[in-house]
């Protein structure tokens, strides 16, 4: 079944700016919350938070605006993938936009429906993603290579097998819920909300000792080189995914991913175009008037074109399956051959003379010099 586009489901175009989203999802939460008795509609309401959960993300939503919803699905077939409905939790989005108040609103807390807090905070999650943006020349970008990049990534401390410490006890703030209970009132009436215990940190457990390598986070930041292979034909804004080499998950959850977007820097001859190659040629008067051989370069070595006589500047040559591979996939572009006729400032006498006797020949008998004159 198709889904929803993100953007229709708040009611804002694709254009809409953080604080237009922000005040979007605002208003329909208020609408279709469960708890509002006139109004409230779980399935909507699971729907506008998913919407705004994504589009609130800025590097989500540069993923949905090139992929769509396949940015997201497991199924392979997708550039990206790891994103989990269930992941998000409404309570904090609630906290983050109407202020920890409402908190996870009656314990409605994930898109999974009502669920215990301890068991979502204690659930295996995904480690943080990373982007990175990598350099290329134009040449690297054209015929794919090889590059080894350094990043900091969170890996899993070796000293407490990234538990965060030693001899676990029940934290004694929460009694191991993972939250606090309080009652809250509100424009929908007295709610019981729900809060993120800030002595455990939702966990639900403390330690007598804390890891003096990581401070109790389970984590330590580490510099790593991944060697990366670049495919041919990416280009300027270009992601490439790295699955399961980014920071550690927690909780046993998979590592994170790496995101690499590319900047091609620009050729001194060759222009592109998506997959097409454009290579203006400067051509002299004589070579222009009566014809030539021209030998060019492309992008798998020099070839020899036939000038036909009479080329004007702008006129322009199709060379067919001569431009850039399609990334990770069969076919090339083509190349454009655009002719510049470069008339000379400086003339030798002898070349002059020569000028001077060609001008004196009928070369303004052309159609198109006919009809001018017929308006002097």
């Amino acid at each position: 079944m198709n889904k929803k586009d993100y953007y229709e489901i708040l009611g804002v175009s694709k254009t809409a700016t953080d604080e237009e989203i922000k005040r979007a999802f605002r208003k329909l939460a208020k609408t279709y919350h469960p708890d509002n008795k006139q109004t409230g509609d779980e399935a909507k309401f699971k729907e506008v938070g998913e919407a705004y959960a994504i589009l609130s993300d800025p590097n989500k939503r540069r993923q949905y605006d090139q992929f769509g919803h396949q940015a997201f699905t497991n199924n392979g077939n997708a550039q990206y993938s790891g994103f989990n409905a269930e992941d998000i939790d409404l309570g904090d989005i609630f906290s983050e936009i109407f202020g920890s108040g409402f908190g996870g609103f009656g314990g409605f807390s994930s898109f999974g429906g009502r669920s215990n807090a301890r068991s979502n905070s204690k659930r295996p999650r995904k480690g943080a993603d990373s982007l990175v943006q990598v350099s290329l020349d134009f040449e690297e970008a054209i015929n794919g290579c090889k590059k080894t990049i350094t990043l900091d990534l969170n890996e899993k401390c070796d000293n407490c097998h990234g538990e965060g410490g030693f001899d676990e006890k029940t934290c004694s703030t929460c009694g191991g819920t993972g939250r606090i209970i309080s009652e809250q009132r509100s424009l929908f009436g007295v709610f019981q909300t729900q809060t993120t215990c800030n002595e455990c940190g939702g966990t639900g457990k403390t330690f007598k000792r804390i890891c003096s390598e990581c401070n109790g986070v389970g984590s330590v930041k580490k510099k790593k080189d991944i060697e990366v292979t670049i495919p041919e034909g990416v280009d300027t804004g270009y992601q490439l995914r790295i699955s399961g080499k980014g920071s550690a998950g927690t909780n046993g959850g998979p590592n994170g991913d790496i995101y690499i977007e590319f900047k091609v820097k620009a050729h001194p001859l060759f222009e592109r175009e998506d997959e097409d190659i454009y290579l203006t040629v400067p051509l002299t008067i004589t070579e222009a008037i009566l014809g030539c051989k021209k030998e060019i370069p492309t992008l798998t070595g020099n070839v020899i074109l036939e000038v036909k006589p009479g080329t004007n500047t702008g006129d322009k040559v199709k060379l067919k399956g001569k431009g850039v591979k399609k990334v990770n996939a069969f076919g090339k572009g083509n190349m454009y051959v655009i002719y510049n006729v470069i008339i000379p400032e400086k003339l030798s006498m002898a070349q002059k003379k020569l000028i001077k006797e060609l001008a004196q020949t009928d070369l303004d008998d052309a159609p198109e010099f006919r009809e001018f004159k017929k308006y002097l």
